[in-house]
């Protein structure tokens, strides 16, 4: 699949905004602390994704019923569901100076995922969070994301990255309140 930017300006995957807000004191610290462990920006940006993945577990998987959506919130919080752990991975790849956009792929609901800029091309990374039957990794020699879509199941991945979070998800994010709220209102589709 051909990975398509939403818009033609690299400098858009790098912004911050109210989402993906790495310039809050919590992404800049918990950036500071992974890049003072790195000794480059691959390792630092392996060591952001893991430290997403398995450091903040996927709200459904600890049955933890608060919704986060803010990339700082996500980090303060401790907890949030696939599009949640993508903001703030976004937000500490993008603290970095690291380009992150925001993809998808059409499941059950929409699944929120990342991929990053490296070496002139886009590398999808998934930091929902590995269990049983899941096994994402960080990987730019090819994709190791936590679900591949069944095309007779009407599964697909949306080819585009955008620069912000696409608006039918963070509707559904901001406007729920509680994790079974928001189950009913995700989109299935984009």
């Amino acid at each position: 699949m051909e990975l398509t930017q939403e818009t033609p300006d690299l400098s858009a995957y790098l912004a911050a905004d109210e989402v993906i807000d790495h310039h809050h004191p919590r992404v800049r610290e918990t950036a500071a602390r992974l890049a003072g462990q790195a000794v480059d920006s691959y390792a630092y940006a392996r060591s952001a994704y893991e430290f997403v993945r398995d450091a903040i577990p996927h709200s459904a998987d600890s049955g933890d019923l608060r919704v986060t959506w803010r990339a700082s919130d996500v980090l303060a919080e401790g907890t949030g569901i696939c599009h949640a752990k993508a903001h703030a991975l976004a937000a500490l790849l993008r603290a970095e100076d690291i380009p992150t956009a925001l993809c998808y792929q059409k499941l059950d609901l929409v699944h929120g995922l990342v991929a990053v800029r490296f070496h002139g091309a886009w590398h999808r990374q998934d930091p929902r969070g590995n269990k049983p039957g899941v096994d994402a990794r960080f990987s730019l020699d090819g994709e190791r994301l936590a679900f591949t879509p069944d095309p007779e199941s009407n599964e697909l991945d949306y080819p585009v990255l955008y620069a912000e979070p696409h608006p039918a998800v963070l509707g559904a994010l901001r406007a729920a309140h509680d994790r079974p709220h928001l189950w009913k209102t995700l989109p299935t589709a984009l």
